[in-house]
């Protein structure tokens, strides 16, 4: 079975060899043309998203035509596919991979499967499918477990300027202008839905980096978990983050890594958060 994702899921290109997982391309529209968001590095997209201002670049799911042609490609070699991808409530790139996978039905079996968040969320259960396969796992107990990861994994994040959200259509312009007003900084997580909540708001990054863990230590008190401290180009306060982390939960295993390009043009650089699970349903895997 050959594990197909897309890059919302933050999966290194060492990561994804190491795996054998084939990952999808997702599209950052400029005005002078389409870009596959793994093609730009993330400090290359936010030098050219700043110097665009005041326009913004969007972004753009697969086709269902792409994904056919993706998964016809695997199934030279392996007819079984599953195929994991970011929150249907955020995107709609799992309808794309379904509409493409109805397409190759002669030459392939696909099994798809919607992680409802993204990013070091969505990693995690893709991560997940690749090593249980690996295991001789069946995709029942996979999926079992992919659904686990799913329930108690906690994708959150905090912003300098709501601008890039709203423009992106993702919040009211109303509710952007009024942060920028107040100079609030809002604690936002991905609910069960899917779909991004408001937690909290900060008056300022080092506030809601303290909310942020409030919450964490709230929902997981002192179990053991993995933390992938995630950020667009806010190094600084990535590692104020996992400092804060360190010293009040309790961290088995701790990343920090950038966030891909086209979510980044959703936040602006100036974003930093964290996803995290209990070590208990990763540990048998690695």
């Amino acid at each position: 079975m050959k594990i197909v994702t897309d890059c919302a899921a933050d999966m290194p290109n060492e990561e994804l060899e190491q795996l054998g997982i084939v990952q999808a391309p997702l599209f950052i529209q400029f005005p002078e043309g389409e870009v596959n968001s793994a093609d730009i590095s993330a400090d290359d997209f936010y030098n050219r998203l700043e110097a665009m201002r005041p326009q913004f670049p969007t972004t753009a799911q697969p086709s269902a035509g792409i994904f056919a042609e993706l998964y016809r490609k695997i199934a030279e070699t392996d007819k079984d596919l599953f195929s994991v991808h970011i929150s249907s409530g955020l995107s709609g790139t799992i309808n794309s991979a379904q509409d493409g996978g109805s397409l190759v039905k002669d030459v392939a079996n696909v099994k798809f499967w919607d992680t409802l968040t993204l990013s070091g969320g969505e990693r995690f259960q893709v991560m997940a499918a690749a090593l249980g396969h690996k295991a001789g796992w069946s995709m029942e107990k996979i999926q079992e477990r992919m659904k686990a990861i799913r329930e108690k994994t906690e994708l959150i994040y905090t912003l300098d300027t709501l601008e890039y959200l709203a423009r992106g259509g993702r919040i009211g312009r109303v509710q952007a202008m009024a942060g920028a007003l107040l100079n609030l900084k809002p604690v936002i997580r991905v609910d069960t839905d899917g779909k991004y909540s408001t937690v909290a708001k900060g008056r300022s990054i080092g506030k809601s980096i303290a909310i942020i863990t409030d919450h964490l230590r709230e929902k997981y008190g002192n179990a053991p978990l993995w933390a992938t401290v995630l950020h667009g180009r806010f190094a600084e306060k990535a590692d104020e983050l996992a400092k804060e982390f360190q010293a009040r939960l309790n961290i088995s295993k701790m990343e920090v890594m950038r966030i891909s390009p086209v979510l980044g043009v959703h936040t602006g650089p100036g974003i930093v958060g964290a996803a995290l699970l209990p070590m208990e349903l990763m540990e048998d895997l690695m």
